[in-house]
């Protein structure tokens, strides 16, 4: 690949791109330069090897034995954001979600606020639907670009990407590279005041400052998994360095010298409790992808 122009890295650690900080390593770690440079690897790469993506791997657990093939990240050439007419805001699916909030606020967009709920960046919230204080990305969503596995673009209207909770039913070859969002005229100040009740609520609810990876568990239909995990038992249970947040229950925490493993374990141990007390069984919604060692 004579033109490629991104960072190309062999046996590299994956536990300090988590926020659980846990994780073996990716037998090979590529970070594009750009969109052309990610469809440029994508049509030159074998199609015999495995392609694996992440993003600021909030909402993610790499188990102990690595990833194998290549581990996809994207960076600065994909973290820009710009305000178009028409109350619109494109960002890169790099961009944090918090910073696609902030960027709409200051131009007076309404309607985008509660990405400041989700701790991610816009890539992840459209692979999953992401969602947080009463609106999903779904919501505000006019297109998205992503690259396939051959290295072909494609852009995809709301309704090609087939949402519903917490799931996108585009391919799941497709990388995504960047969005298109759907705002309202609002008032730059009541927005703020929006997005800082939004942030109150988590610092007071949720783990934000501990090693944690988001919620934990979907919410099942007519239920709430925080209190079905309550309700089995589960506030404060720990297996080796991992345990369930006294905080907030949908949340696993790593208290320092976790591995992957323990927080895996811990997580499916929360599972069996709530399906011996509740017969609900509890979906994971934080992904889950390498090798056990």
């Amino acid at each position: 690949m004579p033109a490629l122009r991104g960072r190309l890295l062999a046996n590299q650690s994956l536990a300090e791109l988590t926020w659980f900080r846990v994780g073996g390593p990716a037998q090979v770690l590529f970070m594009p330069e750009d969109e052309s440079d990610l469809a440029y690897f994508l049509g030159a790469l074998s199609p015999d090897v495995t392609v694996t993506v992440i993003g600021l791997g909030s909402n993610l657990i790499v188990r102990d034995g690595g990833i194998a093939g290549v581990v996809i990240r994207l960076g600065r050439g994909f973290s820009d954001t710009a305000i178009e007419v028409d109350s619109r805001v494109r960002a890169g699916a790099a961009v944090p979600d918090v910073r696609a909030a902030k960027a709409a606020q200051e131009a007076g967009i309404a309607g985008l606020a509660f990405l400041r709920g989700i701790p991610g960046a816009i890539g992840g919230a459209l692979r999953m639907n992401g969602g947080a204080y009463g609106g999903e990305t779904k919501d505000i969503l006019v297109e998205a670009r992503g690259v396939d596995r051959s290295g072909k673009l494609h852009v995809f209207a709301n309704a090609d990407m087939h949402y519903t909770y917490r799931h996108c039913g585009a391919p799941e070859d497709i990388i995504f590279t960047q969005a298109l969002f759907q705002g309202r005229p609002g008032d730059a100040a009541a927005i703020a005041a929006e997005m800082d009740k939004i942030t109150s609520s988590r610092e007071a609810t949720q783990p934000i400052r501990s090693r944690t990876g988001g919620s934990t568990f979907k919410n099942p239909p007519g239920h709430k998994a925080w209190q079905l995990i309550d309700a089995a038992g589960c506030r404060g249970l720990v297996m080796g360095d991992a345990q369930v947040s006294e905080m907030h229950c949908n949340f696993l925490i790593n208290r320092g010298n976790a591995s992957a493993a323990d927080i895996e374990s811990l997580g499916e141990e929360v599972r069996r409790r709530v399906r011996e007390t509740s017969g609900v069984e509890l979906e994971w919604e934080i992904k889950r992808i390498g090798l056990k060692p």
